[in-house]
């Protein structure tokens, strides 16, 4: 562990729908393309019956 922090920026992404916006899309580009800009899925925030709400990211300011 070093003793110098980092500094961190979020970025929150609902996860894409089909044209029903009840079913779910297959993220896996948009989750590429986010990663090649250096963020990094580190959470999901869910609705309280269920289903994912957000993505959550995160990237070093450094990547930015």
């Amino acid at each position: 562990m070093t003793s110098e922090s980092a500094d961190w920026e979020y970025k929150a992404v609902e996860p894409p729908t089909e044209l029903t916006k009840r079913e779910s899309a297959n993220p896996e580009q948009r989750l590429n393309e986010l990663a090649a800009e250096g963020w990094r899925l580190v959470e999901t925030v869910s609705y309280d019956g269920g289903g994912t709400k957000y993505l959550i990211f995160e990237r070093s300011l450094e990547d930015a």
